[in-house]
C-alpha cells in the first residue's frame, strides 16, 4: 500500500509505501522511484536511513543490521562504496576506512577498545605493511601476510551454479540454419557489454598473519597513510525533481510492480563477508 504524492500517475514527493512481505520504505520519490533521503524497514529487523538513487541505496547512508552491527558510510547502487565505517557490536571493535564494491578496500584502521591498528586491507582482510598503536605510547611495526587456512575444508564448498547456455539455432533443421544462429550469437557477444557494478570474490581458506618487526615510541609521522574519498564520476541525471501539476496525496492499494521488492537486501548479508582479521603473532 502506498500513501503519498503523486505526479502524472507516478509516486513523486513524500510517501510510505508498504510491501506485502512487510518492509516499508518511507521517503521521498522521483517519478516512480525511490530517491532522495529516506528509511527503508526490511522484514528481518534491520534497516537502512540515507540517501537513494534510482531505486538503490546511493551516496550517504547508515545500515542496521539484525545482529547489532552498524555500517555508516557511502554508498553506489546497493554497494558500500568509498568511505565508511563498519562497527563490530560482539567485539566493540571498528574498522575505518575505504570500501570498494562492498569490499574493504585500500587503507583503513582497526580501532580496538585499547590499541588500534594502521594498515593496508584487500579484499576485508589485513595485507601488508602496517602498525599497532597502543593508547598512543608506542608502535609495533611489522606487515600482514596472507597464508592458507589450515582448517579450511575445501569440500565443504558450495559450487556455483553455472546456468546451461542455449545457442539459438539448435533447433534449426539444417546446417545452414545453425551457421546463421551461431554467427548472430558471436555478433552479439562482441557488441560492447555494460561492466556489471557487483562485488568481486572473497578469497576462501585464507587467513591473515601478522609478522612483528620492531617497537618505537609512538610518533604519527610513522603511522601509514590515511583513508581518503574516492574519486567519482559526477552522473547527469534526467529525473526532474519538478511535477508540473498539483501533486495529491491518495493511497494506492496495490503493488504497481511486480516483483519491485526483488533484491532489496534479501540476502544482502553474509557472516563470511566481514570477518575479523586474526592478528596472528605479534
Amino acid at each position: 500500500m502506498y500513501v503519498g504524492q503523486y505526479c502524472k500517475g507516478l509516486r513523486h514527493g513524500r510517501g510510505l509505501y508498504v510491501f506485502k512481505i512487510g518492509a516499508r520504505y518511507d521517503g521521498e520519490w522521483r517519478q516512480g522511484v525511490k530517491y532522495g533521503q529516506g528509511t527503508f524497514w526490511y522484514p528481518d529487523g534491520t534497516r537502512y536511513e540515507g540517501e537513494w538513487k534510482r531505486d538503490t541505496k546511493y551516496g550517504f547512508g547508515v545500515y542496521y543490521y539484525i545482529n547489532g552491527d552498524v555500517y555508516e558510510g557511502s554508498w553506489r547502487k546497493n554497494l558500500r562504496h568509498g568511505m565508511g565505517s563498519y562497527s563490530y557490536a560482539d567485539t566493540n571493535t571498528k574498522f575505518m576506512g575505504t570500501w570498494i564494491k562492498d569490499r574493504m578496500q585500500g587503507p583503513g584502521q582497526l580501532i580496538h577498545p585499547r590499541h588500534r591498528f594502521h594498515g593496508h586491507w584487500e579484499l576485508n582482510l589485513p595485507y601488508g605493511r602496517g602498525c599497532f598503536t597502543f593508547e598512543n605510547a608506542c608502535m609495533l611495526h611489522g606487515h600482514y601476510v596472507h597464508l592458507k587456512d589450515p582448517d579450511y575444508d575445501e569440500t565443504k564448498e558450495v559450487p556455483e551454479e553455472v546456468p546451461e547456455t542455449e545457442i539459438a539455432g539448435r533447433k534449426g533443421e539444417g546446417a545452414e540454419d545453425e551457421l546463421e544462429d551461431v554467427d548472430a550469437v558471436v555478433a552479439k557477444s562482441e557488441e560492447p557489454q555494460p561492466v556489471p557494478f557487483e562485488p568481486p570474490p572473497l578469497r576462501r581458506g585464507v587467513i591473515a598473519f601478522w609478522r612483528a618487526r620492531c617497537i618505537t615510541p609512538y610518533n604519527p609521522d610513522l603511522l601509514p597513510p590515511e583513508p581518503v574519498p574516492l574519486q567519482e564520476e559526477v552522473s547527469v541525471d534526467s529525473l526532474l525533481d519538478k511535477c508540473s501539476e498539483e501533486s495529491l496525496i491518495v493511497p494506492e492499494q496495490y503493488l504497481r510492480y511486480e516483483g519491485e521488492y526483488e533484491g532489496e537486501g534479501a540476502g544482502y548479508y553474509d557472516d563470511n563477508d566481514y570477518p575479523m582479521p586474526s592478528i596472528g603473532a605479534i
